[in-house]
This record gives C-alpha cells, structure tokens and sequence, in this order.
C-alpha cells in the first residue's frame, strides 16, 4: 500500500471514529493537551456541559470545576494522579456553562508517545446527578426513618435475625426493658420471657407462628432488666427478601400494665356496679314484699290474740293457737330481716359504747353459742360512740357470732375487735369521714371466691335446708348501709373470716343511752274508753285493728283513705286520736297527719307502719306504731297519747 493509500485509509478511519464519537451523547468523550486545554469535543459534552465546540476548543478544562475544587487545585491533581497512576477515576460536581451543577462520574486516562512522555488526556464523564439526587433521598429518608424509631419512645421496636438474635435496638426499647443496645445486641429475644414461658417453649413458638402466618400478635408478661415483670402488647412480623428468603423478624412491644390495670378497674367497677343494681332491685322486692306480710302478719296476729284471749282457760284449741302465735311472731321477725336488708327498717340512731354494749350481750353470747366456743374481745383505748341503733346492732352482732360458730363446728375461738378508723377518699364504698371499725373473726373453715361473692345476697346460705333463712347478712349489710356506714368481709378456705361492721362515729364524749328494756305485755294497760279512727286502706288490716281496739274497750270508727277520714273528721264527731298507715294510695298518712295537724291542732295522730317510709319532711315527733303490732302496743300507744 503506498504512502497516499495509508493517509486516505487513516483519515477514513479518522472519520469513522469521529462519527462515533459524536453519536454518544450519554458520555462527555474528549481530548486534553499535556497541559490540560481541551483539544476534542462530542456531541454528549456539548449535551452535558453546554459549550460547543468552538467555544470550549483550547480552553482549560479546570473551568468545568467549582470555584473551591479549583481554589483546592482538584483539576492540577487529577492531571497529575492520571499520569502518574495510569488512571485517575473520581466523583464530584461540574459546572455548566450556564452555571448550573451536576454531579459527574470522571475517568481520566493519560495518553502517551512511543517514548512514553504525556501529550494529552483522554477524558469521559458521566452525567449522574439523577442517580445521586436518588441515592440522597434514600439516605435521607433511611436517617429519617431512623430518627423516627429512635425518637419513639412508648414502643420497644427492634429487629431480630432468624435465628431470633436481636440486631438493633431503639431508645423505647431501652426504656421499656432497661437493657442498653450494647448489653442486648446479639443476644436471644427470649430473655424478656418469664423463666416459665422460656421452659414452656413460648418463644420459639412466636418464631414459628410468625415463619409460618406471617405475623405474631399476643398480650403476655415480659420482663425487663430488673427482673420486675410488666404486661406486653407483642407484634412480630416476618421480614422476607422478594424471593421469599426469611431475613430476619421486626418486633415491636407495648408495656399496657396500666391499661391492663385500668380495664380491671373499670371491669370490677361494672361488677360492683351491677351488684349494687342487683341489691337494689332484690331490696325494692324485699321491702315491697316485707311490707305486704307485714300487713297480712297484723291480721293474723291480731286475730290470733283475739282469740286467744276468748278461749276458755282449759281449751283444748289453746296450744294449738298458741303456736299459731309463734309462729306468726317468727314470720314477723323474718320481715324485720327483709326491712333490714332492704334498709327500710325504722332506726334508733344513737351514740353507741361499743365496748359496754358487747359487755351486756356477754351472757346472751355465751348463751347462744354455746360453752366449747372461746369468746375474745379487744377494743382498742378511746374508742368513740358508734352512730346506730343498739338493739339492731346486737341483733346484727349475734348474727355474726352464730355465723362465725356453724363456720367452726361448734369449736374454736371467735373475736370481736372495735377501732377507730378515718376514710380520706372514697374507699370501699365509704364517704369520707370518722369511722368505728366493728370486727367478728373466727378460725373456721373460711368461705372460697364464689361463696364469698354472694354471702350477703338474700336468701343465700350455705347451711342447709331448714338451718337458715339466708337473711342473716343481708340484715347487718342493710343496718350498716342504712346507718351510713358498710359490711366487709374477707374469706379464705381454711383460714377463717373476718366480718367488718364499718359505723359512722359520734363525737367523743357523746352521751351513750342504753337499749330501752322492752316493757312485758300487761293486759291491764289502759287509756280508758276512747274514740279512735283507725285508717288503712287494706281492709283486712283495717277490721282487724278495729277489732283489737274495740276488744280494748274503744268505740272504733273506720275510714279507708286520708280522704274519707277527712270528712269524718270535717262531720262534727268527737275524736280523742286518729292510728293511720301509712303507704296509701293518693294520700299517705304523713299527709293526712299533715291536713290534721293544720286543721286540729291538738289532735293526737299516730302512724302505723312497718318501715322506714316516711319523706324528710315528716315532723320527726309523729308518734308511729310499728307493724305488725299486738294489742298491747296499741293499748300502751293510746295511753301515752291520749293521757290514760
């Protein structure tokens, strides 16, 4: 090939790689002198850097350079490294010609004579500021979402390898378990499980479910570092790469200790409401139903005693009548116990010496219990008066004692206790306020969680048939909820119980009255002939009480309303006292006592009833008569009213 052959070939070649060159337009290709002036220029760096041609040719390349790289002498150094390496390949911003940046992937490879001297630079850049802009939001928004699980704090959030090793930890975490990231980072999870749930495989079965479903989700006990155990909320989600390779598990726990203890609040609140709403319910049909036996009680009795008192003295029917008696006399006391319970009872409220009443009941215990029982009491120094009604309170106190001795099989040792005790808040159902504390323990058998619920439901016992009524607790509840006051008890099987009789207490120093010694019937109490109107709206009730005062030797007149007695009375006729009931229809008799008192003011009146019934307004000195009552209450009643 001659001489002009070889130059055509090479500028063909020439020509062809200049076609090349241009044709890329993703890579800035061009040439440098020795000293770094650029010489050679592609279409792609005119795209990248916005010179063209003949306006970058001959021009020093450092000008692609910020002011700072080139002050640094980055363009000198690149030069230099290229030459003396081979290769220099770096990562930087350029500058356009317009001023604007972008970030460049540079390579600059040295080129060299046959002698191996530089005589220029063969350059390419990368345009990368998309892929870098990319790369900082992905580093931005991993420290963002870093910051976010450092910074909560309320949540335990960490990641497990698959073999349940702990690989990160976050500040919650710490706070929640106590371990610092140093102390926890590559050990197991399974040392915040109890020793128990760790014998009983529970963490590797969380693994397990959260390999298998995907998820693992559960309110446990988890322990923190102390040792001190709290209630968990535990999500663990398996972590799997996209062929579906198991990478690790992300955890995340929540302490609800004090939710957990809030929803018991609220749900032993609901209990105890719902056993108040119960109470109330059986109490209003107690004393609704107290009420009308009461009435029927009256009637029978009455009549009985009618009866009896007209029955020759050697009769065969007298024993017979007699027990109708009694047995009438105990039905009266089971509506006492109702009343009670209901707390519909007509107190004596009075400072009571707790101490000097028990004294008196000494041989009435000791009585009733029998000689094998060991009787203790402790009172503790200074005790003030309780505020009750005494007579309720013994009948209250024995029915403890009786239930502490059938609990001990008539063997063991029972204690009765009294202290002084102030309510600051609302606790157990108290107001606050001065308290005495009246306690009844025995070392019986104990009563276990259910029993104990429903002791002192009506009704209930645990004695067999025909050995209880039921209403022994339900009266002391309804004597201490109606003096103001509760009915505790604490139970165990095998450990006995304690009865507390919790009493608002009077003032030191308050005068203390004992119970009023109940009079014995006596035929011969007497007011003298008096015309009395009997009014009730039942008329079994009101042909008996007539018929009881008139055998007394009354003349009766009989009105089945407030509203008949009335015109009895606006008809002109002498009247020396008026015995109503009370609960009537449109016109109770505190009403009517009312319409008598404006009206005749110096008219006795007195109400027949069998609760505590009577609205606040009622004078409190309206003489009352509790049912069912006996001849002789009416007759002791009419002498002390009407002055006989």
């Amino acid at each position: 090939m001659t001489a002009a052959e070889r130059l055509a070939a090479a500028s063909a070649d020439e020509g062809r790689h200049r076609l090349l060159l241009d044709a890329i337009t993703d890579y800035a290709i061009y040439m440098l002198d020795a000293d770094g002036h650029v010489s050679s220029w592609n279409a792609g760096a005119q795209r990248f850097k916005g010179y063209t041609e003949a306006e970058i040719i001959g021009h020093h390349f450092s000008r692609f350079y910020t002011d700072a790289d080139r002050r640094a002498g980055k363009p000198q150094w690149a030069l230099a490294t290229a030459a003396r390496e081979g290769r220099f390949e770096g990562h930087g911003w350029r500058v356009r010609q317009d001023g604007s940046r972008f970030w460049a992937h540079v390579v600059i490879d040295p080129i060299r004579a046959a002698n191996g001297d530089v005589i220029g630079y063969a350059k390419i850049t990368r345009d990368l500021t998309e892929r870098k802009l990319a790369e900082e939001s992905l580093r931005q928004s991993q420290e963002q979402f870093r910051l976010l699980v450092q910074g909560v704090t309320d949540y335990a959030i960490y990641m497990l390898d698959p073999g349940g090793m702990v690989s990160n930890w976050n500040q919650g975490a710490e706070r929640i378990k106590g371990y610092a990231a140093s102390e926890i980072v590559g050990r197991h999870f399974s040392a915040f499980y109890t020793p128990e749930d760790r014998a009983d495989g529970a963490p590797e079965r969380a693994l397990e479910t959260a390999t298998r479903e995907g998820r693992f989700e559960k309110e446990a006990i988890r322990m923190r570092k102390d040792g001190s155990r709290f209630w968990a909320h535990v999500v663990i989600d398996a972590i799997r790469s996209e062929d579906g390779t198991l990478l690790g598990f992300a955890k995340i726990t929540r302490d609800i200790t004090e939710r957990r203890a809030a929803e018991q609040s609220l749900r032993m609140a609901r209990e105890q409401l719902f056993q108040a709403q119960k109470l109330e319910a059986i109490g209003q049909l107690t004393g609704g139903i107290a009420h009308d036996f009461n009435n029927l009680l009256m009637v029978v009795l009455g009549s009985l005693q009618l009866v009896r008192k007209r029955l020759p003295p050697a009769s065969d029917l007298a024993p017979l009548v007699d027990n109708a008696i009694q047995g009438a006399q105990r039905g009266a006391s089971l509506t006492q116990r109702m009343l009670a319970f209901a707390r519909r009872q007509d107190l004596d409220t009075r400072p009571v010496d707790l101490a000097e009443l028990v004294a008196g009941m000494n041989e009435l215990l000791h009585r009733s219990l029998g000689p094998a029982l060991l009787i203790e009491t402790c009172f503790a120094p200074d005790l003030p008066p309780a505020l009750t009604d005494p007579n309720q309170l013994e009948a209250a106190l024995l029915n403890l004692t009786v239930n502490a001795r059938d609990a001990m099989h008539d063997s063991g040792t029972i204690t009765i206790a009294a202290r002084a005790e102030t309510v600051s808040d609302d606790t157990a159902g108290l107001a606050p306020g001065d308290y005495v504390c009246v306690s009844v323990a025995d070392s019986g058998e104990g009563m276990d969680t259910d029993t104990l619920a429903r002791a002192v439901d009506p009704f209930f016992t645990t004695k067999g048939v025909g050995k209880g009524t039921g209403l022994g607790l339900s009266m002391v509840q309804g004597l201490a909820e109606q003096s103001g006051g509760k009915l505790l008890l604490a139970s165990k099987p095998g450990e006995g119980t304690v009865a507390e009789l919790w009493l608002p207490a009077g003032a030191a120093g308050a005068e203390f009255r004992h119970p009023p010694v109940a009079e014995p019937p006596s035929a011969n109490v007497s007011a003298g002939p008096r015309t009395i109107l009997a009014v009730d709206d039942d008329p079994l009730v009101l042909a008996n009480t007539a018929a009881m005062l008139a055998d007394l030797g009354h003349r009766v007149l009989e009105a089945g309303s407030g509203e008949e007695a009335l015109a009895l009375l606006r008809s002109g006729l002498a009247i020396d006292l008026v015995l109503t009931d009370h609960a009537m229809p449109r016109m109770t008799g505190a009403q009517l006592a009312d319409e008598i008192r404006a009206e005749w003011p110096a008219l006795p009146v007195a109400l027949a009833t069998g609760y505590a019934e009577l609205p606040q307004d009622t004078p409190p000195d309206l003489p009352r008569l509790p049912k069912p009552f006996g001849q002789d209450d009416a007759a002791r009643l009419i002498a002390e009213l009407t002055g006989g």
